[in-house]
């Protein structure tokens, strides 16, 4: 038969047209669970080349495929069957969305004629989901699933990143076809210009020019922009003083003179008492949220405001700007760098005082007795790691004191649930972050309420040997809701006590994961060594005092210069 040049038509099922499209767009790696309205999907995976984590809980697949992302600087992926596999997303879903992580979710649905019946293990994840997503896909033919998760993965990627969900009937997954032909693009929002309109940019440099105690105030932008290098640059040109938000810490090094540490509820006095004394704040890749303004009016009183971010829904939400960069965030802050021409001696009165803030306020670590000292501990497993190791929080009293004492070098190395604020993030996001980078240290700090939420998670670290190293922090209480309590509910302690905890190390010896535990400061050399020691999984329980609790803080309704401490 002659050749006709004709390209061969492929004949493939839904499903495997979406394993195919998932490789074609270079994802190797996805976390999921099966069950019956996901079945077809699972059975093409099997000539797949793609490495499927199996979790225990769905939840986990969304929130190891978050770590995933944020780690790796990749899409991450997940996938369920329909009705509680799809519900079961949903949290990891929503902190994606919150912290703009591009996550592409799959759900199993039941075949096309039952949905609208109430069928078994049918929910509506499609609506569900709209709140809390970039986009939603319902796929009704075989044809277009290739092309489906080529827009799906392109949204969750571009601008602002962001979770992509596909609901998938079980009869599109098994119906065969032909690919039909990519969609051109249409219908969205034209492409937005990545330069930063000049006559703006102009004007942020008049006002950094004439401002006389400027401040940076760094948000999770910078990281998710992969901005970090722009951003020292111009922090080198200027020698402005910097704050960060908790998913901004790493956008700065940790010792470089310029960085005053966190702002907000539990930041530093320094960088909380510059804030207040600011003339000029300038933006980059924050939102205003609450826990790092405070009382929002009361927030950098006498200054004016340079905002930029790509997402220009941001700009002007909360606090009006006098002066909105939009476009990419990167080349934003490059572009004000090469035009800024103030040198650091320019401020050089301003710089000595935050300096001198930074002085006054530096941690100690020299807490008396004989007790493990949470903020200590961190800190000195934090050096031992060295700056390339990556760590993952759950959400509670351990997660600030990680914020504020460990060295973090790397927005990508500090994972944590920020806006949503989810507890049993953390060591899922670890197995995550993990598989994204083999060869980091990865660390997951919990505490004894979050680690019971996704602790079957230690069955997928056993499995796969992924040697995470988990730093359980055990003061037998709910510690942060324990703390409020005692500071703005008379000491009404109510239904915070986990006194009757599992025994942690036999526990986790239980799920086939190496453990020990520790109670003494001077333990604490030993057990740092044999973490890093460790080839595979193990967890170090440490009891800490019951009464500790996370100084600074900022009361409910105050402004940021209102920080109550241990002496309060």
């Amino acid at each position: 038969m002659a050749d006709t040049g004709a390209p061969e038509t492929i004949v493939r099922s839904g499903a495997q047209w979406l394993v195919a499209a998932l490789e074609a767009e270079g994802v190797d790696t996805l976390f999921g669970y099966p069950g019956g309205a996901i079945m077809p999907v699972y059975d093409a995976l099997v000539d797949s080349r793609l490495r499927h984590i199996l979790v225990r809980h769905e939840q986990g697949a969304a929130l190891a495929a978050d770590g995933y992302a944020r780690a790796g600087g990749r899409i991450g992926v997940c996938l369920a069957t329909s009705g509680p596999g799809a519900t079961n997303l949903l949290t990891g879903i929503a902190n994606a969305y919150m912290d703009s992580v591009p996550m592409l979710a799959i759900t199993g649905q039941v075949a096309s004629p039952l949905m609208g019946t109430d069928a078994f293990q049918e929910v509506d994840i499609f609506g569900m989901s709209l709140p809390v997503v970039k986009h939603s896909f319902i796929v009704r033919r075989a044809e277009d699933v290739a092309a489906t998760v080529r827009e799906a993965c392109a949204i969750a990627r571009g601008g602002r990143p962001g979770p992509v969900l596909i609901d998938l009937p079980k009869d599109v997954q098994l119906a065969r076809a032909a690919a039909a032909a990519a969609r051109a693009p249409g219908g969205g929002p034209a492409a937005q210009d990545p330069r930063p309109d000049a006559a703006a940019l102009a004007a942020a440099v008049t006002l950094l020019a004439r401002s006389e105690r400027p401040l940076l105030y760094v948000g999770g932008g910078v990281g998710i922009a992969r901005a970090e290098p722009a951003l020292r640059a111009l922090v080198a040109a200027t020698g402005i003083p910097v704050v960060c938000t908790l998913k901004g810490l790493g956008a700065i090094e940790p010792d470089a003179p310029e960085f005053l540490g966190m702002l907000g509820m539990h930041g530093s006095p320094a960088a909380n008492h510059a804030v207040q004394s600011c003339d000029l704040l300038l933006v980059a890749g924050a939102r205003f949220d609450d826990r790092a303004t405070g009382k929002l009016d009361s927030f950098a009183p006498g200054a004016r405001v340079i905002h930029i971010d790509t997402d220009a829904a941001e700009i002007g939400k909360l606090r009006g700007a006098d002066v909105a960069l939009g476009g990419t965030l990167g080349i934003a802050l490059e572009a004000l760098a090469a035009q800024v021409r103030r040198p650091a001696g320019a401020i050089a009165d301003w710089r000595a005082h935050c300096a001198a803030l930074r002085t006054l306020y530096a941690n100690r670590y020299d807490a008396p007795g004989q007790d493990i000292y949470a903020p200590a501990l961190l800190h000195e497993l934090s050096r031992a790691a060295g700056p390339g190791a990556i760590v993952a929080c759950d959400v509670g009293q351990h997660q600030m004191w990680v914020a504020q004492h460990w060295r973090i070098a790397a927005c990508d190395r500090h994972l944590t649930s920020g806006g949503l604020g989810a507890m049993g993030y953390g060591l899922p996001a670890a197995l995550g972050a993990q598989l994204a980078r083999p060869d980091a240290k990865v660390f997951c700090v919990s505490g004894d309420g979050s680690i019971m939420m996704n602790i079957q998670e230690l069955a997928t670290a056993r499995r796969y040997g992924i040697p995470v190293k988990i730093v359980l922090l055990d003061n037998g209480c709910l510690g942060m809701v324990r703390q409020w309590q005692e500071l703005f509910f008379e000491q009404r302690y109510s239904e915070i006590d986990l006194s009757d905890n599992p025994g942690f190390v036999a526990l986790a010896e239980a799920f086939g994961i190496e453990a020990f535990g520790i109670g003494r400061r001077e333990e604490v050399p030993a057990a740092i060594a044999r973490l890093l020691a460790a080839d595979g999984p193990i967890l170090c329980h440490v009891r800490i005092d019951p009464r500790a609790n996370v100084w600074p803080l900022v009361p409910p309704g105050k402004s940021n210069g209102e920080m109550m401490d241990a002496a309060a």
